[in-house]
């Protein structure tokens, strides 16, 4: 287990996290920080906070050992850690204790397809326009509505249908959200919560990758290490053809199928939003 991707990056997340916070917002004495030479807090510091050694929790950190639950605590307790960044730390310990039992090479696994169940309800669902997403938010299945509403999503290629992808690369995504940096800090923040239970995954790597390359803003948001867990929310859309929209989004998983989740989209009735989507549905050509 020492030394395991998911260590490292448990390591990062407190690495950064200690970065952001000062000695007086943990209630350290003045003198412990008069002329420093690091941003943030000190590792002999926040041990002290934690009530470990300092060489515990530089192999804490450094990615070379796993911390006992009760440390964990402190950590959390100390760096300010929220629930969705604890939850994160907890899921890494628990990947890499598997990961030390499995001792395999990461593989490249198949982009999956849809649930027949899922993809039997898309079509059933008529206006209410729906996605289903897979492991790193790529899209596997939409109805028409959706297409309607977001994108031409078969105008995109298999391989580069992924949500976080084109809210930054594409175009037409970057133009229907008038709040987009919100929208895409949400979505790094999302994809490294999913990135925690496979950090190794080969794809996702590749992602991550070109992510960085070509974008700066995705390149300064993912080394945060910030994450969240996200089942409904409420996004703005300026949609060419209706104008303004604000609609609400709720996400459920499927037990048939964990790593897929139904995202809908829906307006409150009576509203105008609720009129701009119906006509937008009433356009929506049906699959063929």
């Amino acid at each position: 287990m020492a030394g395991s991707t998911h260590l490292r990056e448990l390591g990062e997340l407190l690495k950064h996290r200690r970065g952001e916070l000062s000695p007086a917002q943990v209630g350290l004495p003045e003198r412990t920080h008069t002329q420093r030479r690091v941003r943030g807090l000190r590792r002999e510091e926040v041990a002290e906070l934690a009530a470990i050694s300092t060489d515990y929790y530089v192999r804490i950190e450094q990615g070379r050992l796993a911390p006992s639950r009760p440390v964990l605590d402190a950590l959390a307790r100390e760096l300010r850690l929220d629930g969705d960044q604890r939850a994160y730390a907890e899921g890494l310990i628990d990947q890499a204790a598997r990961e030390g039992s499995r001792r395999t090479a990461p593989r490249r696994r198949p982009r999956p397809t849809v649930h027949p169940h899922l993809a039997r309800l898309l079509g059933q669902l008529g206006g209410t326009p729906a996605l289903v997403f897979g492991p790193r938010l790529d899209i596997l299945a939409w109805n028409p509505s959706a297409a309607a509403l977001l994108r031409d999503f078969a105008a995109v290629p298999e391989a580069e249908r992924n949500y976080v992808r084109m809210v930054f690369l594409d175009p037409v995504m970057r133009e229907i959200y008038p709040e987009w940096e919100d929208v895409a800090r949400t979505c790094v923040e999302v994809l490294r919560m999913e990135a925690g239970t496979n950090p190794s995954d080969p794809a996702l790597t590749a992602l991550v990758g070109e992510l960085s390359v070509a974008d700066q803003h995705f390149r300064v948001w993912w080394a945060e290490h910030r994450v969240t867990h996200q089942d409904f929310g409420r996004k703005r859309i300026a949609h060419p053809e209706v104008g303004d929209l604000t609609l609400d989004w709720d996400s459920f998983r499927y037990a048939g199928a964990p790593e897929q989740q139904l995202v809908l989209w829906s307006a409150e009735p009576g509203t105008a939003d609720a009129e701009r989507l119906a006509r937008l549905a009433g356009g929506a050509a049906p699959e063929g």
